[in-house]
């Protein structure tokens, strides 16, 4: 399934996202109660995906990232981040950076360097700790795409990465979960980021230095994680700058894809 979180006019709410074979047209249809709750029953409702406003699929109490998970990217950023690590490096950004599809980026003044970082993300449909490898499918109710916006020259100025990565608007994700997908197949997607049409990242999940057990594992050995929170699982090489005014498209097989534009914080 695909499940959407949207608005249309003043109402908020989730949905099944829908092909309609014979219209040619992907619909939502209108979900009673909360899907993380397990509560998934139609109301009865079905919109045109074209005429209702696609939200961040989740709002998660937190949202736990990886750093260095792609050997090449971890290349790339030596001189910023150092070498690659024996286990997975972990660091939070705000709930308050989480945005949706087609919302703005907004360039933050005291920057001047923006970079997009396209990421495989995890969904958490349960409260778990510790939670061994053979047991982490059980823990994960789907999986969406992310842009882990970095202000690079903040990340090198301070030394560590709360502020680079924290800004408002600075973790889009979407377009809706995934829940359809295995653990295994999850572990080999194609992952590609395109700025104004030209593919700037393209790799493969199967790439991740630390794969999904691994990182729900080594998270839930020190965190509690809730229904909703939302694991960035790292960002191939590639990454790079983006202007004002320039198209972000962070595309995962699969499961769709996200698009944001960059635009000057007034």
């Amino acid at each position: 399934m695909r499940i959407a979180r949207f608005s249309s006019g003043d109402d908020v709410g989730f949905g099944l996202v829908e092909v309609d074979e014979e219209a040619g047209e992907q619909f939502v249809s209108r979900i009673t109660g909360h899907p993380l709750l397990g509560q998934i029953q139609l109301a009865g409702e079905r919109a045109k995906l074209a005429d209702v406003r696609l939200l961040s699929p989740v709002l998660p109490s937190k949202v736990v990232c990886i750093g260095k998970n792609y050997a090449d990217h971890v290349a790339e950023m030596a001189d910023v981040t150092g070498g690659a690590t024996e286990q997975p490096v972990v660091f939070l950004k705000p709930s308050t950076a989480v945005n949706g599809p087609n919302d703005p980026v907004f360039y933050p003044p005291i920057s001047e360097r923006v970079d997009y970082e396209g990421e495989l993300v995890i969904v958490i449909g349960r409260v778990c700790r510790e939670v061994p490898r053979e047991r982490v499918a059980d823990v994960i109710f789907g999986y969406t795409v992310g842009n882990d916006i970095t202000a690079r020259d903040l990340q090198r100025q301070d030394g560590q990465w709360t502020r680079a990565k924290g800004f408002d608007s600075f973790c889009p994700i979407g377009p809706w979960i995934e829940t359809g997908l295995t653990l295994q197949e999850a572990g080999d997607l194609r992952i590609t980021t395109r700025v104004d049409g030209a593919i700037r990242q393209d790799d493969r999940t199967s790439h991740l230095l630390h794969d999904i057990p691994a990182l729900i594992s080594y998270i839930t050995s020190f965190m509690t994680l809730l229904p909703g929170d939302v694991v960035l699982t790292g960002t191939p090489s590639g990454v790079g700058p983006v202007e004002v005014g320039q198209q972000v498209s962070v595309a995962i097989e699969r499961i769709g894809e996200i698009d944001n534009r960059v635009v000057a914080r007034e």
